[in-house]
């Protein structure tokens, strides 16, 4: 993972290539960090690398895919704000496309649908995981659990029944078509399947407004 990050960094332009990992690491590191790891990165640069000969500007999508969760607080809104304000810093300028990755970082929130095909891509990837096999799809889920310990079984239960739900409610949860016909069947069943469960007693109050 290091030696992939020196080279794409260099690539691109960056100075300080081994204190930028290092700083990058120890973010991703955090013990309070359960989903948002390097293992996430690696699953995304899978799907990345399985997708390369459709996806433009490749190294900018890349290292927007290694960028977009180094910035994570629980419960946060500003998280990918604050991410591609972490690349800004690091590039200081010497990266030409820092600002277009910024963009793409931003995708990762999932407000809506990417202005171009790179940042479709980016958004794409960060899901692809919600079309996985079950059993790591539960996994998933109790790792994002994990990092939410401020939140009690309804508070998270009602949270995450929102999020879902807004994404099951899409006319697709992936917007490129690589991705779509890929990993949308598979992504519907499972948040189908996590939605059919019972909710925790006094699900009815629930404050969806609580942010995952």
């Amino acid at each position: 993972m290091q030696t992939r990050f020196l080279a794409l960094w260099a690539r691109s332009g960056g100075t300080q290539a081994v204190e930028a990992y290092a700083d990058l690491a120890r973010c991703y590191g955090e013990p309070a960090r359960h989903y948002h790891t390097l293992h996430h990165v690696r699953r995304c640069l899978r799907d990345l690398d399985w997708a390369r000969s459709a996806i433009p500007d490749t190294d900018a999508v890349e290292l927007a895919l290694w960028c977009h969760d180094v910035i994570y607080v629980p419960g946060a809104q500003d998280n990918e704000q604050r991410s591609a304000e972490w690349l800004r810093y690091w590039a200081k300028g010497r990266i030409a496309a820092t600002e277009r990755i910024a963009g793409m970082i931003l995708c990762t929130a999932h407000g809506g649908t990417a202005e171009n095909l790179a940042g479709q891509f980016t958004a794409d990837i960060d899901l692809a995981v919600l079309g996985c096999a079950r059993a790591r799809f539960r996994q998933n889920g109790a790792h994002l659990r994990a990092e939410r310990p401020d939140l009690d079984e309804l508070a998270y239960d009602c949270a995450e029944r929102a999020f879902l739900g807004a994404l099951l409610d899409l006319p697709r949860i992936y917007q490129t078509d690589l991705f779509h016909a890929r990993y949308e069947a598979r992504a519907r069943l499972n948040l189908a399947w996590r939605l059919a469960r019972p909710a925790p007693s006094g699900a009815a109050s629930c404050l969806k407004e609580i942010p995952l």
